[in-house]
């Protein structure tokens, strides 16, 4: 029996997995290099077709859906499986997407993208040197009515998805404002700053080197750091202050809240309730060194997310 989906507010959850490691491509080009990451005990490969390119983490939405839709509707008391079922237009109405022609193809490339990207990893598996291959969705198809207009949509999860998250150690609620963050690099770092940074008073780092390598970007280092640094600058990611060769991180803020940790005092140049609410336009101060140059405080306006930027190059 499918799984149909359920409409109304539905809070966005998502796979800590998926937020914790190098997954998907964080280009809007088609990206065909296998993603080959090792760390410790970790190991994941994803591969992807000439033909329709490696699973962006803009594709990676519609798991965001996926697992929102299994989670609610087992915290109340109802039957879910990964056989699931729901119309394009909710989906994307759940997104923040438009319902035009051009939005249901952009949905349907993404499943298509989904559907061919394979994962091997040895993530949550209990044998040591084993490793869990499968593709983001094992398969989906379309119905349409007689007109040619779209009906539903039919799609399997994979089982390794699946069982992380019915696991409610392996599930966070995000902001819904993340769907509006429209480059790949700020979206692949509020995740990473959602899942570290949790309620950590004083902040979260990281080593950039580290960064670069959990971001499983082709862009060189250099190049990355230089992308990180001009996110940062402008105050379009969750982070408040940005120094070699760590970035540093406030609190991530409540799951109800993730984006909006309370603002620092003036000349505060520490993590705890560090001043990152850009979601409501207002300023912050942070401090930045690169290289050898000083450190200073800047002032500066926060935008809101308009959906109008591009994801940095190279990556």
């Amino acid at each position: 029996m499918p799984f149909r989906a359920r409409t109304g507010e539905i809070a966005p959850r998502d796979s800590q997995d998926l937020m914790a490691w190098p997954f998907f491509s964080l280009a809007k080009s088609r990206r065909t290099t296998p993603i080959d990451f090792r760390m410790g005990e970790i190991s994941i490969r994803v591969e992807a077709t000439a033909e329709f390119g490696m699973a962006t983490i803009w594709d990676a939405d519609i798991l965001i859906w996926a697992a929102s839709q299994i989670v609610d509707a087992r915290d109340k008391g109802l039957r879910t499986s990964r056989l699931m079922t729901a119309t394009p237009y909710e989906i994307l109405t759940f997104l923040g997407r438009g319902d035009s022609a051009l939005a249901y193809g952009r949905l349907k490339a993404a499943l298509d993208r989904l559907q061919s990207t394979t994962v091997a990893t040895s993530i949550r598996q209990p044998a040591e040197r084993r490793r869990h291959r499968f593709s983001w969705i094992n398969e989906w198809k379309e119905r349409l009515d007689r007109g040619g207009r779209p009906l539903g949509i039919e799609l399997i999860v994979p089982d390794w998805f699946y069982a992380g998250v019915l696991d409610d150690t392996l599930i966070l609620t995000i902001d819904r404002a993340y769907f509006r963050l429209t480059g790949g690099l700020e979206r692949w770092l509020y995740r990473l700053v959602r899942k570290h940074g949790g309620h950590q008073a004083h902040g979260w780092s990281f080593d950039l080197r580290h960064l670069h390598l959990k971001s499983g970007s082709l862009s060189p280092f250099k190049r990355f750091t230089l992308s990180c640094a001009t996110s940062f600058a402008g105050n379009r990611c969750p982070v408040t202050a940005w120094r070699s060769p760590a970035i540093r991180t406030g609190a991530a803020g409540s799951p109800s809240n993730p984006l909006r940790p309370t603002q620092h005092p003036q000349g505060n140049g520490g993590a705890a309730g560090a001043a990152t609410d850009y979601l409501r336009g207002k300023s912050c101060e942070y401090t930045r060194t690169i290289g050898n140059r000083r450190s200073r405080t800047i002032r500066n306006p926060i935008p809101v997310p308009s959906g109008t930027g591009t994801a940095p190059k190279l990556l």
